[in-house]
């Protein structure tokens, strides 16, 4: 029996990783992390729970990852600190793994293997075929995995576009030479599915960039993802049409800029690009600055731009400042208080809602419809997307032709299983979200996140009281210490009431007790949220500090 069990990355965006298990064998195509959502305060990064790999750990041959962003590659240092498998991907996937892994100090325990597109990697059972794909970061691939029960075709993050460089397309020819000879299941990426029509061009793109580049007399900073090599490639053409210089900044920018030029992947003369110290050697009308930060990250280069805190770059008047990225579902608020500080500070804004300046690297409806059509499948399982993308992405297959019994929806930890009988969901296995707040990994929980969120509503009132142990007097306080929650000259009251209402609940229990000290910090804590609540309207953190001496 084959057995397909996404472990993230269905019911959400980013997250992204599925197992693929015969028999004996499995293997794991990508190891994403996602944002936090605004619930979890405090928290860097959430990667998925690992628990069905730790389990079949002896199984796992290796994992393919399918390209270099970060909700496909962000957990794969947390995955390999625990389990040492070999990585499959393309040269500048790898690239980037490289340097991930070396952060991590993991760089010389692990194994990374060059795939190229069109090249075919085997896995005992599985032959899995890498097929080009065009995506908003270079070397993307799709999979065509031959297995026991058919051909199953992952399609990884893509798009179809039409590039003069057919190197830069996807390579529809493969996926149809694979529908020809029959697909017994598509996994279709479904990000976009709601979207009409086809994705704008790169070439559009780059024609509005020039337009707004050409037109600029002052200094060009243009903030985009350090992912997008293309687009970089595509700016740094415009500011030598233009004569003007280039820098780069941004940590991410500088790496990913790198690992690019040294495969060959950004082209441009040497004395094109400047180290971002000699900027003020040249006047301004000569500048182009590709930064990061376009999602409003705290502390990247952008913001710091807008907060005036850069060490080399202070925004000023005649500045242009072009944000050719899309909106990520949460940054929004970020993104906007970017913008409103660019303005302030004189600058001229271009983003998406104003001009066409991106292109998505999701297929829009009609590309989804064609890859349908390409490879022909027997079963269709939408991918990639939260719940509702899934839903609209099964709709669409249906419409074209897929019997609605074939078309799968599945969830995070849901099995598919394929034999002789044909395609189902059959079982569950354990997945979940785990947390990581700096160093800490899975030390995050429901509880913590309930107690930083009472913190951020109510704020902090901390008690504290030492008690004879003896006679059950109370030798010192109680003292009351609040943050977040502030007692002033109008709520004074607040603090003689709330020491009446802990020293009759100190009065009331009896002296002797064994648990006494405990009693009385849970009798408290219940006693203070209901007087905060009923006289102000607050509900603080209690934290009670009881000593017996």
């Amino acid at each position: 029996m084959l057995k397909i069990i996404p472990l993230g990355g269905l019911g959400e965006i980013g997250l992204n990783m599925m197992v693929f298990e015969y028999d004996d064998s499995m293997f794991i195509i990508d190891a994403g992390l996602m944002f936090p959502e605004e619930y979890m305060l405090g928290v860097d990064i959430v990667i998925p729970a690992i628990d069905y790999i730790r389990e079949n750990r002896h199984k796992v041959q290796g994992i393919i990852i399918t390209h270099a962003h970060e909700d496909h590659i962000g957990a794969l240092p947390y995955l390999l600190k625990e389990i040492r498998i070999p990585v499959y991907g393309t040269a500048f996937t790898l690239g980037i793994v490289r340097n991930k892994l070396i952060e991590f100090e993991l760089i010389s325990y692990i194994d990374l293997n060059l795939v190229n597109p069109g090249e075919t990697l085997s896995i005992e059972p599985f032959e899995i075929e890498f097929m080009r794909v065009s995506h908003s970061t270079i070397d993307g691939v799709g999979l065509a995995i031959k297995t026991p029960e058919g051909v199953i075709v992952h399609t990884g993050d893509f798009r179809i576009s039409h590039n003069a460089d057919k190197m830069k397309n996807t390579d529809i020819s493969s996926f149809a030479r694979f529908g020809e000879e029959g697909v017994l299941a598509l996994l279709s990426d479904s990000t976009n599915v709601e979207v009409e029509g086809y994705t704008m061009s790169e070439q559009e793109v780059a024609r509005n960039l020039e337009k707004l580049i050409a037109a600029s007399e002052g200094r060009v900073i243009v903030a985009l993802f350090a992912s997008n090599v293309f687009r970089i490639q595509q700016v740094i053409d415009i500011a030598i049409r233009n004569h003007r210089k280039v820098i780069f900044n941004g940590r991410s920018m500088e790496q990913i800029v790198a690992v690019a030029a040294k495969l060959g992947h950004i082209q441009c003369p040497p004395n094109t690009i400047l180290d971002i110290k000699q900027i003020s050697k040249y006047k301004d009308n000569e500048l182009v600055v590709i930064t990061t930060g376009s999602q409003g990250e705290p502390m990247s280069a952008l913001v710091r731009m807008a907060s005036g805190i850069h060490k080399h770059v202070k925004i000023k008047e005649g500045d242009k400042v072009i944000l050719s990225s899309k909106y990520i579902p949460g940054n929004e608020k970020a993104i906007a208080n970017i913008i409103n500080k660019l303005y302030r500070r004189g600058a001229d804004v271009v983003y998406s809602k104003i001009a066409q300046i991106h292109a998505s690297g999701h297929a829009h409806q009609e590309e989804l419809k064609l890859m349908l059509n390409l490879t022909k499948p027997e079963y269709f399982i939408p991918i990639h997307g939260e719940y509702r993308h899934l839903v609209v992405h099964a709709r669409l297959a249906e419409k074209l032709g897929l019997p609605r019994e074939n078309v799968i929806v599945a969830e995070d930890g849901m099995v598919i299983a394929f034999d002789e009988n044909g395609g189902r969901l059959e079982d569950r296995v354990h997945t979940g979200r785990i947390l990581v707040d700096g160093k800490g990994i899975g030390d995050v929980g429901r509880s913590v996140l309930k107690e930083r969120r009472e913190l951020s509503e109510g704020g902090l009132v901390v008690v504290t009281m030492i008690i004879d142990e003896e006679t059950g007097v109370v030798l010192y306080g109680p003292e009351l210490i609040s943050k977040g929650f502030v007692f002033d000259s109008a709520t004074g009251y607040l603090v003689d009431d709330a020491q009446c209402v802990i020293l009759e609940i100190v009065e009331e229990i009896e002296v002797g007790l064994e648990s006494r000290v405990e009693l009385i910090r849970k009798k408290l804590q219940r006693a203070l949220k209901q007087y905060f609540a009923f006289a102000i309207n607050r509900r603080p953190l209690i934290v009670p500090i009881i000593i017996e001496v």
